[in-house]
Formats: structure tokens, C-alpha cells, sequence
């Protein structure tokens, strides 16, 4: 059975890379019936945080990637770890560093001032004729793993294609902290094993993490799961996403207004097609998506783009639930809609406008409380006679036995040829006396769902 599983770190928020990484494996896991597992990588324990790990869950819950298994978290499984680093110890994969600080300092200073890389020169590291150091008192050790010194770790990526790289490029690895406590490339090896993970989905700044750890899955004489680094994801500029820069975090996508299925859509179209498709479902991505079809090459996050495939999720989405996800920015504007017009039809009229949904509780305001309009406007349209000309026109709308959109149009050709002016001479005042802002669908409709009296108060205000 196909297993995947998306492992992050509780050290901040939840990235948008981390998203396309848990959407490709959530996917992969999916198309072939497989199972998708959540794991929280919280070893490092001075920057790992609850808050943290709430983002992790809140984020997963708002994008809807539903795991089938977790969340394991591997600080829970101090014990099982620490097994695992005696059987190497025992079988003589691994074995103790007594090296301070200051002697792997001192290591590195002359490595560099030699021009040689720096890595640790395995003095600690036992050999067949090899006289070990007297092991210093009060010293506790690391638990390094022993690289193999000759030959290379080679894999078929299933994104990257062939990748091989030279042991003699590898240090000793430090697997066990002197506190005991494991370090990460040593956790999720042994997660991988014991979780049955067939498939290793996951960022391409891991690939220097793989062939370090397929030697101590073969020490262990465990099955190697196929690896697939995903391409990494760039601004507009071509530069790595940042915090400071680049909205990156779910919560700001979610603060923006952006619909979850909108950011998996988008972030599914980066380093991944099907054909010319731009719009789609999680469903049609399911039954579309191949680790084949994944490019190795880094992706443009495109802002203009991304906006444009919100606006169509909005569009496709149900009114109801967008009534539901623009309440709290309403209830946040102070503005009352019990006694207005019913909020499905306002959103059927207006949605399409709009590409997020702060812009679309912004658009559904001005039918339940009139804006104050901006002095340029004013100025503009309701100067000279188009006040006393506005009054002329609500005598007609009070008039009206039926109030709809029709018979409101209905009224526009005649008033105008009687004033002498053009349609936009009406449409343009009426918009800002009766909802405080030009920008508005055509306005026949807009007085329409208004409803005649509260429309009559506004004009006569």
C-alpha cells in the first residue's frame, strides 16, 4: 500500500511550500488508494512551540487536507529512538565522539586555513589498528553515524531523475546529542521505517538530507522508500519566498481573503500541470496528478494570476458558505445586515466582481448601510441641480406600485429625455446618494434588492 506522509517542523507558521508539499503527497497518497500520514517533527526543542503546532493543525484544517494517520509527534518516541541508536552501536554503525567544542572549532580553523572542506576528521571513529584517544573525564559523548568512506548513495528521484552522490562528500553524522537526546536526519529515518513509508514527498532543500540518510536505513537493513524533492517556489522577483517580502503563511492567505481551494489550485499549478488547465477541483486534481507529470524546476509564484483563480472560485462558490465567510468581516465593520436585503441575493449579484473576500464584504456593505461618499465624488455628481434633480426622480420611484429591477429600468429612458441629460447623468448621482460609491452593478438592480423605502430615505437624506 502506497504511504506518504508530510512531516513539519513546529518552529513557526505554516509555509505556503509546505502546503504544495503536503497537497502532492496528500494527492499522491489518494490517486492510488494509499494512506497519508501527519507527523510532527518537534525535536528540536528550543524553537519548537505549542503555538506552533496549533498553526500546523489550524492550517491543515483550513486547506482541508484531511491525514489518515496522526499526528505523531516524535518527541513521543524519545524511547523508540534511543533503541534504534544501540542497535547501531551494537552492530557498529555508529559509535561515541568525545570531541568538545572547542577541539571541533579548532578542527575547522585549520581545515580552512588549509583551503580543505570542513568536516569532522573521524578521530573518535573506530577502525581495525586504530588507537582511540584516552576518553577524557566528565566528557559526554555524541553518537556519530559511521558513513561508509568509499562509494556512492545513488537513487532514482521521482521528480529530479538520477541523482548520486559520493560518500567521501558525507561526514559522520551526529545522531545522538550528549544529553541522548536524537537529532533530526536520525528521527525521520527512523519515522520513515517504522511508519511503512513508501514515498518520501518533500522539498528539494532536502536532497543533501537523502543520501545521509538511505545509508542508515541500509545499516538498518531497512526497505528504501522512492524519494521526490519537489522544485522550490519563488516570488514574482525570482527570489526564495520570505516572511518579510512575500505573504507566505496560510493565516495571512486566510486573512487576505483568499479561498483554501483557491490556494491549492494555485500552488497544485506550480511545478505540476494537466494540459491548459488552470481552473479545477481537489477531485479532478486527485484523478489527474503523477509524480511524473511534476517539473524539477523552481516555480514563479505570479500575484496576478493567483487573484484572477480566486476570483473564479468565488464565482463557483456556494452563496451560503460565502455569506458564512464574510460575516465576521462584516460583524468586524460594524455593519447590521438582519434587517436588509437577503445576503444570497446580494452575493448572486455582486460576486463576480470581485477577487477576494475582503472586496466582496465590501461590495455586499453599501446594500445594508450607505457609505459616506468620498468628497471627490460629491463634487462630481451631485453638483448644480443634480440634488433637486435626484428629489425629481425619487417622486418617481415613490410612484412605483411594483418595485423590481424592471420597472425601476423601466423609468431611466423617459426621466432622462424629460431632464435633457444622459443616462449617466442619473445613474452616476443615484449610485452615490443612495450607496455612497460609483462602483456599483447596474444600479436598477441595486435599488432593486435595496427595497423602495429604504432606497426613498437615502435620496431624501
Amino acid at each position: 500500500m502506497i504511504r506518504t506522509r508530510f512531516a513539519p517542523s513546529p518552529t513557526g507558521y505554516l509555509h505556503i511550500g509546505g502546503v504544495r508539499t503536503a497537497l502532492f503527497s496528500w494527492a499522491f497518497a489518494r490517486k492510488n488508494q494509499g494512506v497519508f500520514v501527519l507527523r510532527i517533527e518537534d525535536t528540536d526543542l528550543e524553537r519548537s512551540t505549542p503555538e506552533s503546532v496549533k498553526a500546523i493543525m489550524d492550517g491543515m484544517h483550513w486547506v482541508g487536507l484531511d491525514y489518515d494517520e496522526g499526528p505523531f509527534y516524535q518527541t513521543q518516541r524519545f524511547d523508540r529512538y534511543k533503541e534504534v541508536i544501540q542497535q547501531l552501536l551494537a552492530s557498529g554503525h555508529a559509535y561515541h565522539c568525545y570531541c568538545s567544542k572547542e577541539e571541533l572549532e579548532a578542527m575547522r580553523a585549520e581545515q580552512e586555513a588549509r583551503g580543505d572542506k570542513p568536516r569532522y576528521d573521524r578521530r573518535w571513529r573506530p577502525e581495525a589498528g586504530k588507537t582511540l584517544p584516552a576518553i577524557p573525564e566528565g566528557v559526554e559523548p555524541v553518537v556519530r553515524f559511521k558513513t561508509p568512506l568509499t562509494g556512492a548513495v545513488a537513487w532514482d528521484d521521482a521528480v529530479k531523475g538520477r541523482i548520486e552522490i559520493s560518500n567521501e562528500e558525507l561526514d559522520d553524522l551526529i545522531i545522538a546529542r550528549p544529553d541522548g537526546s536524537p537529532t533530526y536526519n536520525f528521527c525521520v529515518v527512523v519515522d520513515d521505517w517504522d511508519m511503512q513509508i513508501t514515498h518520501v514527498i518533500r522539498g528539494d532543500d532536502h536532497v543533501n538530507n537523502t543520501p545521509r540518510q538511505i545509508n542508515i536505513l541500509l545499516a538498518l537493513g531497512a526497505p528504501l522508500p522512492v524519494y521526490g524533492h519537489l522544485p522550490m517556489i519563488l516570488n514574482e522577483d525570482g527570489q526564495k519566498m520570505s516572511k518579510r517580502r512575500d505573504a507566505v503563511s496560510v493565516v495571512d492567505y486566510a486573512d487576505k481573503g483568499i479561498l483554501p481551494e483557491a490556494l491549492l489550485n494555485y500552488l497544485a499549478r506550480l511545478g505540476w500541470g494537466h494540459g491548459d488547465d488552470e481552473f479545477f477541483t481537489m477531485e479532478q486534481f486527485v484523478e489527474w496528478f503523477t509524480l511524473e507529470a511534476v517539473s524539477p524546476s523552481a516555480s514563479r509564484f505570479n500575484q496576478e494570476k493567483f487573484l484572477w483563480l480566486n476570483a473564479q472560485h468565488i464565482k463557483a462558490a456556494d452563496n451560503g458558505r460565502l455569506a458564512e465567510l464574510i460575516a465576521p468581516r462584516l460583524a468586524a465593520a460594524k455593519v447590521e445586515t438582519a434587517n436588509g436585503p437577503a445576503m444570497n441575493d446580494v452575493l448572486a449579484l455582486v460576486k463576480e466582481r470581485v477577487q477576494d473576500l475582503n472586496a466582496l464584504a465590501l461590495e455586499v456593505d453599501y446594500f445594508y448601510q450607505k457609505r459616506e461618499p468620498a468628497a471627490a465624488d460629491v463634487e462630481k455628481h451631485l453638483a448644480g441641480d443634480a440634488i433637486a434633480r435626484m428629489g425629481r426622480f425619487a417622486d418617481k420611484l415613490a410612484a412605483l406600485e411594483a418595485w423590481s429591477a424592471e420597472s425601476i429600468h423601466e423609468l431611466f429612458k423617459p426621466f432622462c429625455a424629460e431632464e435633457g441629460i444622459k443616462m449617466g447623468q442619473l445613474g452616476m448621482p443615484l449610485r452615490v446618494l443612495v450607496c455612497g460609491t460609483t462602483q456599483t452593478p447596474s444600479v436598477d438592480a441595486v435599488l432593486a434588492l435595496i427595497g423602495k423605502e429604504e432606497v426613498l430615505r437615502r435620496i431624501r437624506a
